[in-house]
């Protein structure tokens, strides 16, 4: 097969089916993924009956009725294998934090980012993975890559004032036509079989993704071509690719991170928390994770960095420059939170420091970016603003999330339309959830219905 620079492009969907085709034509053998998670299923299995025969009578705690209103934060309910968010140290991807993933999981190679094969791969066995298999997981993505003609027709169809998320989460639910998971289950599928056929529509659907998102923002921003993917290369680089970056190594390398740190936050955020929710009524991830995207495209959830780059755009317009002094920063931001205002990207409901995502990003920066002012403005407000908000007193967390950072490295490298960063965002989450929505299948979890109360029936519960 031609590598993506020696394809002819054509425009409009037959240049997309004619990508497809050359997908399909791929074959490359089992990376060796399933087997390894067929044999460590079974442990688990065993691990959780024994735990549960011995200690599912105990409380976890208690539950407030602020919590009730409050949008159950601080209610321990859930099971999510994949992560962990410790308040102190940021997310554990399966025990590891970001800094040691960084060091310890596979990258490209001449890279120096890890890559998201390796994280895949970590979140559902809990294992590093060589850099053979991380390298073969690449291949059997790129052999799984290929979209089928009634969405490639139907993205192109899309006018292109709808919002990149909504083509997003239309493309993913139409792909449910090549869902093993569904077909299985009307054939009766045994439950032990749940996570082998969720396993092989999570694989299909994350090996499409980067050809459906770009071909969203190909058809949304550009001129409708797309190369067609490389499968000698790996999902970052074949993404990076077909949105039109190929060629900068360095955007290939931040995309490789962006895609690794964005992937899984344990399972209380509303995307995680959605495609595990609709996955426990049996829909198949295809469906699940449309569902997960529709939750991702929030202003509080995954349209988070969007808006601090209009913050910081704001900002700049307001102080009349892209280089302030500290003094004018401070006094910028006083000025702000006395109008009641806020500083987008700045306060965790969990976190009591600063998010290592976006610590990971800010060294991406500092290695690779140099003279760059909103990218050195942004560094400057998170040496200078924590401190305003804890002496203001308005947020008890004063720390910048993951979302204070990434909006800058993409206009950086000339991808500056912010309608589609939440796409980027729903593509690197598909890692964690759906390799989460696999092991909710191995395990067994049931439908997910907690207890919900009227305001009435609380008052009569405390005897009020």
């Amino acid at each position: 097969m031609l590598a993506a620079r020696q394809i002819t492009r054509l425009s409009g969907s037959a240049l997309v089916r004619g990508a497809t085709q050359q997908v399909r034509t791929m074959s490359a053998p089992a990376c060796g993924l399933k087997d390894r998670l067929a044999e460590l299923i079974p442990e688990a299995q065993a691990d959780i009956k024994a735990f549960r025969a011995e200690h599912g009578s105990k409380s976890l705690g208690e539950v407030t009725v602020d919590m009730a209103y409050g949008g159950m934060r601080g209610i321990k309910g859930l099971v999510t294998e994949t992560s962990v968010l410790d308040a102190d140290e940021g997310i554990r991807y399966r025990g590891k934090t970001l800094f040691e993933c960084k060091e310890q999981l596979p990258k490209a190679p001449g890279g120096t980012q890890m890559l998201p094969e390796g994280v895949f791969w970590l979140l559902l066995t809990g294992e590093v993975p060589t850099d053979e298999q991380s390298a073969a997981l690449s291949k059997e993505w790129a052999a799984r890559a290929a979209v089928p003609t009634h969405v490639t027709d139907m993205i192109a169809s899309f006018p292109n004032t709808l919002h990149p998320m909504a083509q997003f989460s239309a493309a993913v639910t139409a792909l449910h036509s090549e869902s093993i998971f569904a077909q299985k289950y009307r054939d009766g599928m045994a439950k032990e079989e749940y996570w082998d056929a969720t396993y092989e529509d999570s694989m299909n659907l994350i090996a499409k993704l980067p050809t459906v998102a770009a071909s969203i923002y190909q058809n949304v921003f550009k001129d409708g071509k797309i190369a067609a993917i490389d499968e000698s290369k790996d999902l970052s680089y074949n993404y990076s690719n077909q949105l039109g970056f190929g060629d900068n190594a360095d955007f290939v390398e931040l995309m490789r991170l962006y895609l690794a740190i964005h992937a899984d936050h344990e399972g209380g955020n509303v995307s995680a928390h959605t495609c595990h929710l609709v996955g426990s009524a049996l829909s198949d991830p295809y469906l699940s994770f449309s569902a997960c995207l529709n939750g991702l495209a929030g202003p509080l959830h995954g349209l988070a960095n969007q808006e601090v780059l209009i913050f910081v755009k704001g900002a700049i317009a307001e102080m009349g420059t892209e280089t302030p002094t500290d003094q004018q920063l401070i006094d910028y931001t006083w000025n702000l939170l006395n109008s009641r205002r806020v500083v987008p990207g700045y306060g965790h409901a969990v976190l009591r420091v600063p998010d290592p995502r976006f610590v990971c990003q800010q060294q991406f920066a500092e290695e690779f970016i140099k003279d760059d002012n909103l990218v050195n403005l942004v560094h400057q407000i998170f040496r200078l603003v924590p401190d305003v908000l804890l002496e203001h007193g308005k947020a008890k967390n004063p720390w910048p999330n993951v979302d204070a950072h990434s909006g800058v490295l993409l206009q950086h490298y000339g991808l500056t339309e912010m309608n589609y960063y939440t796409v980027l965002f729903g593509v690197s989450r598909a890692i964690g959830v759906l390799a989460s929505l696999t092991w909710d299948r191995a395990l067994g979890l049931p439908l997910e219905r907690p207890k919900s109360m009227s305001t009435p029936g609380l008052k009569k519960f405390l005897n009020l």
